[in-house]
């Protein structure tokens, strides 16, 4: 699902530039030439670098070989011709030639300890765009040996080894990264599905809907939790009110579908809600179904009076019979209705008796009214608590990034 984009190489790229001007900053004296070159190779040296100012770098190239002709060159005459020839290779998009010449200047030993990095980090962008990607890989780690800190070379180097396939040492690289950027996290959740890599790609996708919430994270998420095996079906309401949430929810079936589980699960004014909702996006009461769509409504309103009036009948006789199910549902209810209050004092108690079937829904369905009801702090620490391996951890793992990160 993910579009995969090659971040740009600007600090490479950068390097690249600024070694094209570099070695005419260091040449243009023709004091310092005449002390460190003899005339024979200093001549077409300097009209080689007179030529690449004037952006005549194919010409100057060609003006390098009458040095490269002279014979018995001292080690530093071969240093400046190379870096002059580096510089006008670069600039000509001549990347073999500039490749060659940047190895040579960098393996010279007379660039400064400024200078130095700049180079290899030139060099490495130099046969990344090459597509010579072992080479690449060589001298990007050789920049990050030198400079461990170096994000964007850390970065060329995860790119470098994803388009050359190998995925490993990329997810690798990615794993170890720290405050990974969407595009990072989308290309480790890329090679995680390509290697099927299901339970990976589920925590990427965790990160990328928490860092960066949108709605294409969220439903690839929640329809692959859904899709787990030993998910439990009890869970589905829990699914869409998540849906509903990050705003997924966009067929006449989605919210009559979520709407009747809320009234199944004695939460006729979620119902409600969930059905005016329907309504006001022009979702519900239209089309062949407009009438269907209002007998719900109606039965909704209905039993939302129904449950206002036997709340209290209903809350002692759960009391009675110790049943958390029950006493939490009304509890919800009741939120949902807007009584806050009684409704999570009544959730708060079902969630301590020993009496639940499914005891770690019953936290989780705490901890999402908490969050309801605007208390951030507690449904956080609740929704924490929730365990197991049926589905509810993973849902309340889910409404934690979605109370931090809202879409």
């Amino acid at each position: 699902m993910f579009k995969f984009r090659l971040a740009q190489l600007s600090l490479a790229m950068a390097a690249i530039g600024f070694t094209a001007a570099a070695p005419l900053m260091g040449l243009g004296s023709v004091a310092y030439a005449a002390d460190a070159v003899r005339a024979e190779v200093g001549k077409p040296l300097q009209e080689a670098q007179k030529l690449a100012q004037a952006g005549k770098n194919k010409e100057a190239l060609a003006k390098l070989r009458d040095a490269d002709a002279v014979g018995g060159k001292t080690a530093n005459e071969t240093y400046l011709i190379e870096r002059t020839r580096a510089s006008a290779a670069a600039a000509a998009g001549d990347n073999e030639t500039a490749a060659r010449a940047f190895e040579a200047v960098i393996n010279s030993g007379k660039l400064s300890a400024a200078e130095a990095p700049k180079f290899t980090q030139a060099l490495a962008g130099l046969y990344y765009r090459a597509k010579d990607y072992p080479k690449a890989i060589t001298w990007i780690q050789r920049a990050l040996k030198d400079n461990p800190g170096d994000g964007q070379m850390h970065e060329l180097l995860i790119q470098t080894y994803y388009i050359s396939g190998k995925f490993n040492e990329a997810a690798k690289e990615l794993q170890n990264s720290k405050g990974s950027s969407e595009g990072q996290l989308q290309m480790l959740a890329n090679i995680q599905l390509k290697q099927n890599d299901k339970a990976g790609y589920v925590q990427t996708l965790e990160k990328l809907a928490g860092s960066y919430p949108k709605t294409s994270y969220w439903a690839d998420l929640l329809n692959r939790v859904s899709g787990k095996p030993g998910f439990a079906s009890s869970l589905s309401l829990d699914v869409l009110r998540l849906r509903l949430a990050n705003g997924l929810l966009a067929k006449p079936g989605e919210y009559m579908e979520m709407s009747q589980l809320s009234l199944q699960a004695g939460n006729a004014a979620e119902s409600l809600k969930i059905i005016d909702q329907g309504y006001k996006k022009g979702v519900l009461g239209v089309g062949a179904d407009a009438a269907r769509h209002q007998r719900l409504k109606d039965l909704a309103v209905k039993t939302g009076a129904e449950n206002t009036a036997n709340a209290a009948k209903l809350e002692a006789e759960y009391l009675k019979n110790k049943d958390a199910d029950g006493l939490s549902n009304l509890g919800f209810g009741l939120v949902s209705d807007g009584k806050t209050d009684k409704g999570l004092e009544l959730m708060t108690q079902a969630v301590k008796m020993d009496s639940a079937r499914r005891p770690e829904e019953l936290k989780l369905h705490l901890g999402i009214a908490q969050a309801q009801a605007g208390k951030k702090a507690a449904a956080l620490a609740t929704l924490k608590t929730v365990k197991g391996t049926e589905g509810a951890a993973d849902l309340a793992r889910y409404w934690t990034l979605q109370i931090n990160h809202p879409m």
